[in-house]
């Protein structure tokens, strides 16, 4: 039900994790810890689903906060929880308050947990392509050094995302990143499918995260090659799929 990372397990005060699509209520395409209220699933369903998470993470269950998430560079700083009605829209959270955890909701997309365990500050950003393109990473740790975390200390993993073997796109998609002075060779592989090329967006993430400054990582997860543990949007997509689930990364603070 969880993936963790042994670098930011390592850090005192910080519990976290990646959480599957295993372990959860719901039936169908969601089977079984779908966490989307954006589905079409049963939303009590949802509820269980992402009170479990709460549960598993050592917070209240209305103590995990999430995004309505847009695939922008903006970042919100938690100091309260809110209903998931209320969620502001953004794409990134930070907090230094204990007990209050970060969710980011995923399903092919980079979710990146973030945390200065010295300085006791964390963050959780959801990085699809566009997100990391138009720099919400670096956003996310400017906000947690705003809060007094230190760029050299912040330890940023990635989880489970759509790797760079099945992650086809189309011309236009490497033009956009051409015209920007990216490094087309260094993130795009052909395919074979004419004028298509296949985007290494965990390799992406790390090199902007790295880039940045912070100790990055990756854990190295395909969702969409692994159906047993993770929903995949492309997959669903590939398949014809009516909708599909969604899975949330969390990290929190200890204490009260």
């Amino acid at each position: 039900m969880i993936v963790r990372c042994s670098k930011l397990s390592a850090l005192p005060g910080i519990r976290h994790g990646w959480f599957t699509r295993q372990g959860g209520v719901s039936t169908g395409l969601y089977d079984s810890l779908n966490t989307g209220y954006g589905s079409s699933d049963d939303r009590d369903n949802v509820t269980e689903n992402r009170g479990r998470i709460a549960d598993a993470i050592g917070v209240p269950r209305d103590r995990l906060v999430t995004c309505y998430q847009v695939h922008s560079p903006t970042v919100v700083h938690a100091v309260t929880a809110w209903d998931w009605r209320d969620n502001p829209e953004a794409d990134a959270l930070v907090t230094r308050e204990p007990g209050l955890a970060l969710g980011t909701s995923h399903a092919d997309c980079g979710p990146v947990l973030f945390a200065d365990g010295e300085a006791r500050v964390i963050g959780a950003a959801h990085a699809g392509w566009k997100g990391a393109f138009t720099g919400v990473l670096e956003a996310t740790i400017d906000a947690m050094i705003g809060l007094g975390a230190r760029r050299e200390a912040i330890v940023a993993t990635l989880g489970p995302t759509i790797s760079g073997k099945v992650y086809e796109v189309g011309p236009e998609f490497v033009a956009r990143f051409r015209a920007a002075g990216e490094d087309i060779a260094r993130w795009f592989a052909p395919s074979a499918k004419d004028g298509h090329a296949l985007f290494d967006l965990p390799a992406y993430i790390v090199h902007r995260l790295r880039g940045a400054g912070v100790i990055a990582s990756d854990l190295g997860l395909c969702t969409y090659s692994d159906e047993a543990r993770f929903f995949s949007y492309r997959r669903t997509t590939h398949r014809g799929e009516a909708d599909f689930g969604r899975h949330l990364a969390a990290i929190v603070l200890a204490g009260d």
